[in-house]
């Protein structure tokens, strides 16, 4: 049996009970066979079982009192993963599903991604089981409070530094940053993604949905092809799939569907971006109400999709944009999708392909940028706003922008670089993969047991 094998097998026996976790975990190490064979080492230095079990793991009671004056109750995490190159970096998710194994999942993830991005971030994933959807602003910033008053000992601006993810936006990063302030009395860069009235980056609040869009740019200029006048889907409707659909535009192509946990738009004309702001950033609604809105939309509820896939994946495009969720894309949908001449895919979302569809995309030989290196722009401009805090600077929107795309273009090369090196010219997985572990391991080996 292989290295990779038992360390697998060893997982399997031992966490079951976690199966997102373990299929992140056998997508990276299965590609990292070809490194591990001519590096003796890491087998030597234990590197992958010691990669595959956070350095840390911290879980925690939130308590909290609605607006009814009801006490309510929930379960906060923090996994800080690695910290080989550079303190924890990850951001926070508040959702009903998520659990220690989700969470998990993201933060074995964010190891390669942060180290992809070429630079001094390690690790890290966290949040809450609690659910911002129907809360009010004041029951959301008692929560962000509550959850605060735990987390706080366990970051710091050069320790662990959380941004967002799916339930925490500006308002949430903003309430837990208040929280962090008082009781610490420290002012300093210990969250991303805040607002630009206290130390947040331009370009943050774009930069995965912008980032995904360079990524795609860069993969089909190595192939002479390009977005501009091609018709583009795209998941979800929270921040990513909005800054994705905008610079969709930017470039000249025509995003045509969004989704969200209840439905989805397809709109011929083209997904109006003021008006998916105006419902999902300021009314926080269905995206029903679009459909309200815009007489060419047409919306259709999860209950009308097609049986076990997603209906956004059947509609037919050049290019497809997953923003929304981790295995939101099967191997159905991969079929329909490359039956419908889809000729690239840039992943937005956190491993939103299941491992079947994303082996029909590297058979079939298509552009295809997984989440590790297509999303990172929103951790990369993450690192981007600690560095104008540490210098208590405050760089342009352009500044950022530039640094931004330079990134994106920068992953997209190590990564293709990397598979071509190991003999698999294009497969942006294993490049991806390899490219990332290396730097880690290597900083690993260096710093000893």
């Amino acid at each position: 049996m292989s290295y990779v094998q038992r360390v697998i097998s060893n997982l399997q026996d031992r966490y079951a009970y976690e199966p997102v976790f373990l299929q992140a975990v056998q997508e990276v190490l299965h590609s990292l066979q070809p490194v591990l064979d001519k590096n003796p080492q890491y087998e030597r230095f234990k590197i992958l079982e010691r990669l595959v079990e956070p350095e840390r793991t911290v879980s925690f009671r939130v308590q909290w009192v609605d607006d009814n004056g009801q006490v309510q109750v929930n379960k906060g995490f923090r996994i800080q993963y690695n910290s080989a190159i550079g303190p924890y970096k990850g951001g926070l998710r508040f959702h009903p599903s998520v659990n220690q194994g989700i969470l998990k999942f993201l933060g074995f993830e964010q190891i390669f991604k942060n180290s992809l991005t070429g630079l001094a971030i390690g690790g890290a994933k966290g949040g809450a089981d609690f659910d911002p959807k129907g809360k009010s602003d004041m029951e959301v910033m008692r929560f962000c409070q509550a959850f605060m008053s735990e987390l706080f000992h366990h970051i710091g601006a050069t320790v662990d530094v959380p941004a967002g993810d799916i339930g925490v936006g500006g308002r949430e990063v903003s309430y837990l940053y208040g929280q962090y302030k008082r009781l610490t009395h420290s002012y300093e860069g210990v969250l991303t993604g805040k607002n630009l009235l206290f130390g947040g980056s331009l370009v943050r609040t774009e930069a995965t949905g912008y980032g995904a869009v360079y990524f795609a740019q860069s993969m089909l200029d190595a192939r002479g092809k390009s977005l501009e006048d091609r018709t583009c889907v795209v998941s979800g409707a929270g921040n990513v799939a909005i800054y994705c659909c905008e610079k969709l535009y930017q470039v000249g192509a025509k995003p045509v569907t969004v989704s969200d946990s209840r439905g989805m738009i397809h709109d011929p004309e083209g997904i109006k971006v003021d008006v998916l702001k105006q419902v999902k950033e300021i009314e926080r609604a269905s995206l029903s109400r679009y459909a309200e809105i815009v007489p060419s939309a047409v919306y259709t509820p999860v209950s009308s999709y097609p049986e076990g896939r997603n209906a956004v994946w059947s509609v037919p495009c050049f290019a497809a944009f997953p923003c929304a969720t981790q295995n939101e894309l099967n191997l159905e949908d991969a079929k329909v999708l490359l039956a419908n001449g889809c000729q690239c895919v840039a992943e937005g979302a956190n491993m939103p392909s299941t491992l079947d569809a994303m082996h029909a995309f590297l058979d079939a030989g298509i552009c295809y940028g997984p989440a590790k290196a297509a999303n990172a722009g929103g951790v990369a401009t993450s690192q981007l706003e600690m560095a104008q805090n540490a210098s208590m600077q405050s760089w342009s929107f352009d500044a950022v922008d530039n640094k931004l795309r330079q990134i994106m273009n920068n992953i997209f090369m190590s990564a293709a670089e990397t598979a071509a090196e190991f003999g698999v010219p294009g497969n942006l997985v294993v490049g991806a993969n390899i490219a990332g572990f290396c730097k880690v391991a290597d900083a690993m080996v260096a710093q000893g047991v």
